[in-house]
């Protein structure tokens, strides 16, 4: 049965990449669906991006072992700041202005706002970078499911999940991955309410697992009883580090913000926003809600033995074949469509805003869509290998890996890119800072984390400290520094003040 459901479900990943080759002509609508993607498939495309075994695997294993029902509190964050919150603050400004400037990618968006080609240099090399251990953080929580459903060599699990996505990705672009997201989601929707009803069940249902949950203790982490059945759980103030890099993070991610460039119109925003806040509400918060219940089975599992990654797959090896073949569908379908998004952001940003501006600099059409394509498979086979060395070697968690990337990119983007969107006097000096702290902070923290204060020696903590210090850093050398050129910004601002006239036939005069 988990053959057959898993055949169905790679088909019908693969046929529709086929079927959107004809979106796939171009540049633009390789990359963005000619501006031409609907609410639904754009809320669905976001949501899908946002969660995937990283989160599902991962964090929700992870956080839910160490702050118990309180790391629920990450999922409505995810809800509230980093899905609602998001389409309300960037959405609308983020589609008028990338269209206003004609740019396609974050790089080109930030070369094009401040007239400089080493500022979209420098961030297109941000972005490749500290995407690959993000996407190899993909593998590797794909691949615990996969051993705990089918005893499969974790190679040949990688193998699979990264020629299929190659394949409808190459094939189809970001129409394709957009189609597929919204199928993808609507698995990741049901899926994760039958999961969570089928594993509170297995433990006699809700109030007996908060009640088996209230008398769990641990008193490594804490002494109080019942602490991971309270509020805040053990840990509020990591907690509350947890929840602004997972939410308030996803402003500042190229593979998020540039969902936001393809969308149709103006009431395709009001209608994602809600369809993505609910999207997330259920997925994120249902995931970190399963992952508080973790402890119930300690009888089966041993983080410290066999890493934090191992307790969902734990928690759910004893479903039935059915439950099961929709668990390895659903966090495939997390994993895959995050994948797609996350190769495109990076191969549409080397070609058009590196290889293009330094190499190959007459590039046509077809020459830039043939990059493009290359190098998603480039992409996709570093990351790979990558999972494969992480793997093998158990460098680190999955939610480190993600903490690290989500930390750079969101210190080095999230204050300029919110920023120009808003604030004329944002300067071209105030995004090198950004750029530079932020990537520079996450690479000290991975070279010479012992050397961190106590509280920021957690990849998440210091991208939270990067974040919220890019946040006081623009502003502070904007004042200072060389403010841009009043016509460039007048052209970049002009998207939000565009006057509309229209006829009047029966008006009166203001005056006799």
């Amino acid at each position: 049965m988990k053959i057959i459901v898993l055949i169905i479900y790679f088909a019908t990943m693969v046929g529709i990449g086929l079927y959107c080759r004809k979106h796939a002509t171009d540049v633009k609508g390789f990359v963005l669906g000619g501006r031409s993607v609907g609410p639904w498939l754009t809320a669905f495309a976001y949501g899908t991006s946002y969660f995937s075994a990283v989160v599902f695997v991962g964090y929700a294993g992870q956080f839910g072992w160490r702050f118990g029902i309180a790391a629920t509190w990450a999922g409505l964050g995810n809800a509230i700041i980093g899905s609602l919150m998001a389409w309300v603050i960037l959405g609308r400004r983020t589609r008028l202005m990338t269209q206003q400037l004609d740019s396609a990618t974050m790089p080109e968006f930030f070369g094009k706002r401040y007239d400089s080609k080493p500022l979209k240099l420098i961030a297109s090399v941000i972005i490749f970078v500290f995407l690959v251990p993000y996407t190899a953080s993909l593998y590797n929580g794909l691949s615990r499911l996969f051993g705990m459903a089918f005893n499969m060599d974790y190679s040949l699990c990688i193998l699979i999940m990264a020629v299929l996505t190659g394949i409808y990705v190459i094939a189809g672009g970001y129409m394709a991955t957009a189609i597929n997201d919204f199928i993808q989601g609507i698995i990741m929707l049901f899926g994760i309410i039958i999961v969570i009803a089928a594993v509170l069940a297995s433990k006699g249902g809700l109030m007996e697992s908060l009640e088996g949950l209230a008398k769990v203790s641990d008193p490594a982490v804490s002494d109080a009883p019942g602490v991971f059945n309270s509020f805040l759980g053990p840990e509020p103030l990591n907690l509350l580090f947890v929840v602004l890099l997972t939410s308030l993070g996803t402003w500042g991610l190229p593979q998020m913000v540039q969902k936001f460039y393809a969308i149709k119109d103006e009431s395709s925003i009001h209608k994602g926003t809600v369809i993505s806040t609910l999207f997330a509400l259920v997925v994120a918060g249902g995931c970190y809600f399963l992952g508080g219940f973790g402890r119930l089975f300690s009888d089966q599992v041993n983080p410290a033995e066999s890493g934090y990654d191992s307790i969902i797959p734990t928690m759910l090896s004893n479903l039935s074949p059915a439950l099961i073949a929709l668990v390895v569908i659903l966090v495939l379908s997390a994993s895959m469509s995050t994948l797609s998004s996350l190769v495109i952001a990076s191969s549409s940003t080397l070609t058009m805003d590196f290889l293009k501006e330094t190499i190959v600099k007459k590039m046509d059409e077809r020459k830039q869509l043939l990059f493009i394509r290359g190098f998603i498979l480039v992409f996709i086979a570093i990351s790979a290998v990558i999972a494969l060395i992480q793997y093998k070697r158990n460098v680190t968690f999955i939610a480190q890996l993600m903490g690290v990337s989500w930390g750079a990119l969101a210190g080095a983007f999230l204050a300029p890119f919110l920023y120009s969107l808003y604030w004329k006097g944002t300067t071209k000096a105030a995004c090198y800072v950004s750029f530079i702290f932020g990537s520079g902070l996450m690479i000290l923290n991975m070279i010479a984390r012992g050397s961190f204060p106590a509280v920021f020696q957690s990849p998440i903590n210091a991208g939270v400290l990067a974040m919220v210090a890019g946040l006081v850093l623009v502003p502070l050398v904007s004042l200072v520094t060389k403010k841009p050129d009043d016509a460039l910004i007048e052209e970049a601002f002009s998207s939000y003040e565009r006057k509309v006239y229209v006829s009047v036939k029966n008006a009166l005069p203001d005056e006799e």
